[in-house]
């Protein structure tokens, strides 16, 4: 990686009216065309906290324990991550070297239209910008709905567990749950932008402390814990899924942790918000990946190690309904001190981090709408990109949470239908980040001019294995995950995903193609 040995041409820091240093990101935006108009007040630790939080590897790791657990179990868990972790930071240097050289909200719809020529730039940007934005909604819908079933679990275990005659909350508490956390998430994006700052560096912290606590608590609770030969080298082929070969069982396994580590393209979004954006994007980015990889790690084997019985964690039938993390801790408590309120307190520690990982998400989504609909690429454009008197993008912050909500609403007929719809948040969102990224290395390869942060030569090289790597779970993560395959057992994330493409080709075929012309400046002339 090389810093600043090919800067674009332009200078760090520039003077206006002949007195008033202009930031460097600031100076950039105005040369790809837009005016300043969001509030530009956010640090590098600011930008960071954004994607860190929606990463958010108690979010993340919590949600979807179950699957790592199902499939490989604690080989495919301590493992599997670093597998998907060193492909996600391979995603995340290109990305980073891409922001650096066109830091604006758009993010990645600008970079595939800057990166693919005049002549495919607004197919690129249409094709990128739908996927980008789909994803990120569905990210939001996927991460409180994620929330409201744990906060059903929660309310579970307090009241006696499903084996002590629990409240078992119905899927209209369920959805009425999401809606009310969706609202308040629109309710504090709608504060000014340095208020969403301090929330998302208090997000960052959350996160960071509550997975050093969690990840060394649990186990030293838990009065039975395993061996460190069954957390490093068990692999668990009892699916119940009809699935054998071990190659496809740790495959499968792996969706929990690129599930994950997603969302760190917040950075990006957050670019025209931030200070030195072109040195300070492409950070948020890199660190935020590098740091969840590391604290991930450790709190996936602090929980692992509290594991004993992975057919009874998995069980519909135990305490928590088959919420295999919230069993784990409500069981540490209650076998070491009779009472499981002390692991209902820590699944409310990672409720807390889930919370903040919608808010943050929320805040990326609005951005991403604002860039998108500034360039009139999306229904009623001038209404979602106009900002109010705090500088914030308020329309935009209203449409996320209300498409979000929509999407959830699926839940209700059936969580097969909602599953399929949440599986863009992770094949279309790394289907959006792999466009730019594959026209850097194919279109552009020539004539791509780097930002401050750059990769020198082996720019082409980690491009490749990224989109590469898109490629390979696009395709991974289709597959079925149980046989024999039925309505309620189908894989639905290609019907999903192919359904976006067509829906997206089509509308530009036959409408979008005679009046998008790609990102369009803003400038006074």
């Amino acid at each position: 990686m090389v810093l600043g040995s090919q800067k674009m041409d332009i200078p760090t820091h520039t003077t206006e009216n002949g007195s008033t240093l202009m930031d460097s990101g600031q100076s950039r935006l105005r040369e790809l065309g837009y005016k300043q108009e969001l509030k530009r007040d956010l640090s590098l630790f600011a930008n960071f906290a954004f994607s860190f939080s929606i990463i958010s590897v108690l979010t993340g790791v919590t949600t979807l324990y179950n699957t790592g657990l199902r499939f490989g179990g604690p080989v495919s868990l301590v493992y599997g991550w670093f597998v998907v972790g060193a492909f996600t930071m391979c995603i995340g240097f290109s990305m980073a070297e891409i922001c650096s050289a066109y830091p604006t909200s758009g993010g990645l719809y600008y970079w595939s239209a800057k990166l693919a020529g005049p002549n495919w730039a607004p197919f690129a940007a249409w094709l990128t910008g739908w996927f980008n934005i789909v994803g990120q909604w569905a990210v939001t819908a996927s991460v409180d709905f994620s929330l409201a079933q744990l906060i059903q679990v929660i309310i579970l275990l307090s009241t006696g567990g499903k084996n002590g005659g629990g409240y078992d909350a119905s899927k209209y508490v369920v959805i009425g749950l999401h809606g009310g956390i969706l609202l308040l998430h629109a309710i504090i994006n709608s504060l000014p932008i340095s208020v969403l700052s301090f929330f998302g560096q208090v997000a960052a912290a959350w996160n960071l402390l509550g997975v050093c606590v969690l990840m060394v608590l649990i186990p030293c609770i838990a009065t039975e814990r395993a061996s460190a030969k069954f957390v490093f080298t068990y692999f668990n082929t009892d699916n119940g899924e009809g699935i054998s070969s071990k190659v496809y069982i740790f495959v499968l396994g792996l969706l929990m942790s690129q599930y994950t580590l997603t969302g760190y393209d917040a950075s990006a979004h957050m670019t025209e918000e931030t200070k030195d954006a072109d040195k300070n994007g492409p950070k948020g980015i890199i660190s935020s990946i590098g740091i969840s990889i590391i604290f991930g790690w450790g709190y996936l084997l602090g929980i692992t190690f509290a594991v004993t019985k992975i057919p009874y964690l998995l069980s519909e039938d135990n305490d928590a309904g088959g919420y295999a993390i919230a069993e784990i801790f409500y069981l540490a408590f209650k076998s070491r001190y009779g009472s499981g309120v002390g692991g209902i307190i820590c699944l409310g520690v990672v409720a807390v981090a889930i919370f903040f990982c919608g808010m943050s998400s929320v805040t990326s989504n609005s951005r991403m709408a604002y860039a998108f609909s500034r360039d009139g690429a999306m229904p009623l454009s001038n209404l979602w990109h106009q900002v109010n008197k705090q500088e914030v993008p308020i329309n935009a912050v209203w449409l996320s949470a209300f498409v979000s909500f929509c999407m959830a609403l699926t839940s209700l007929g059936s969580l097969v239908a909602f599953q399929a719809m949440v599986s863009i948040a992770t094949i279309g969102l790394y289907i959006a980040y792999a466009l730019p990224i594959f026209f850097r290395v194919t279109l552009a390869r020539k004539s791509f001019v780097p930002g401050p942060f750059n990769l020198g030569r082996y720019g082409i090289l980690v491009g490749w294995i990224a989109v590469l790597w898109v490629i390979t779970i696009s395709v991974l993560f289709s597959l079925p995950v149980a046989y024999p395959i039925t309505s309620e057992t189908l894989n639905y994330t290609p019907v999903a995903v192919c359904g976006l493409l067509i829906l997206t080709v089509s509308s530009w075929i036959f409408s979008a193609r005679y009046w998008f012309r790609g990102p369009r400046t803003n400038v006074d002339p």
